[in-house]
């Protein structure tokens, strides 16, 4: 038996009980958990802004120890340290053989299954496959990677969405090139890894926004050069910081129609804006048609960062080694199994980056 997080209906508080779980068959690997980040996107999940089976075993951000492997797993072994994929691609759909790997038609087609059961006898699923809120876990071996060499494997963690998406987001989906402005809205552990992806892409001003001033030091810290309290008229500001034209690029990390709406606005004409947070179907975005004639804007989607984990980990793994890719800053608070409650409470305040759970 091990402890996880428990969701147990949608719009339920979070429950934590033992669990127990199966011995790793065929194709499967056992990991125990050193880290879990707790990600806006387990909160949607929570709340039924995304929908999976339920009751689940939450959490989808992690890395860990493997136990121990099932038949016909050979790329990793007991004793590897490994981040955990939540949607690993299946090499067959359309999406993947046109090289999008991060859109793969059965990247989720895991969550249906049981993953574990209550003391109690009640059958779980795995959230977004991985079930990251336990002491450890049995997934399907094309969801975890090892650990690339030279990265704690605690921080580790962090590599399995928040950086893979905001790093993404920066260097496959908006293609920012050096000297370009960025406007990058919403400061939290996306948001970090947006800024300091921004950074590395050589951009500049990068310009933060976020409706908390606690945020400015962790913005300046990860690579902003200015920071702005949102408001009616941050559209307006970003245009005065970058010569009256508004940004190149601005990446929208929050997931509300009225933010998506202030990054379009806050963007040049021919500029790019990257929506990377997930709203829910309620929240209406709307376009005249003579201002999408007239601005000439891209407006995009973001899934994932666009990202193919087994390209792009090696890469991040050098940035990091570098010292211009810093995990550790990204995380504000280290909490138990008990705290994930409290951190969706901070997530829906707006407060702080990324809570690590730490086992």
């Amino acid at each position: 038996m091990v402890r996880a997080a428990i969701l147990p209906a949608v719009g339920s508080p979070l429950e934590i009980a033992e669990i127990e779980l199966p011995e790793p068959g065929p194709g499967q690997v056992r990991v125990r958990l050193a880290a879990a980040g707790v990600c806006h996107s387990d909160l949607s999940l929570s709340n039924g802004t995304m929908r999976v089976p339920v009751p689940a075993v939450l959490g989808h951000e992690g890395a860990g120890t493997v136990v121990s492997v099932g038949e016909g797993v050979g790329h990793v072994a007991p004793g590897d340290g490994v981040v955990l994929n939540w949607a690993p691609s299946c090499g067959t759909c359309r999406h993947c053989g046109l090289g999008e790997v991060w859109l793969c038609a059965n990247a989720l087609a895991g969550v249906g299954n049981i993953h574990a059961r209550t003391a109690e006898g009640t059958e779980l699923h795995p959230g977004l496959n991985v079930a990251a809120f336990a002491e450890e876990t049995v997934v399907a071996a094309n969801c975890v990677l090892p650990v690339p060499d030279g990265i704690p494997l605690t921080e580790a963690a962090l590599l399995g969405c928040a950086v893979l998406t905001g790093y993404g987001a920066v260097h496959h989906s908006a293609q920012v090139r050096p000297a370009e402005s960025v406007a990058v809205f919403g400061v939290g552990g996306v948001g970090l890894a947006v800024l300091q992806s921004a950074r590395i892409a050589g951009a500049g001003p990068v310009v933060a926004v976020d409706v908390s001033p606690a945020k400015e030091e962790l913005a300046r810290a990860a690579g902003a050069t200015e920071f702005l309290i949102a408001s009616d008229t941050t559209a307006k500001e970003i245009r005065g910081l970058t010569g009256g034209y508004g940004a190149d690029v601005a990446v929208e990390c929050v997931g509300r129609a009225a933010t998506i709406r202030t990054a379009w606005e806050s963007t040049r004409r021919g500029g790019r804006t990257t929506v990377v947070g997930i709203g829910g179907k309620d929240q209406q975005v709307t376009f005249n048609a003579l201002e999408i004639f007239h601005f000439g804007r891209t407006l995009s989607g973001c899934v994932y960062g666009n990202s193919d984990p087994a390209r792009d980990l090696p890469i991040l793994a050098e940035h990091i080694r570098a010292g211009r890719l810093d995990l550790n800053s990204m995380v504000t608070e280290r909490i138990s199994l008990d705290g994930i409650p409290a951190a969706f409470d901070n997530m829906l305040a707006g407060k702080g980056g990324r809570a690590l759970v730490v086992f």
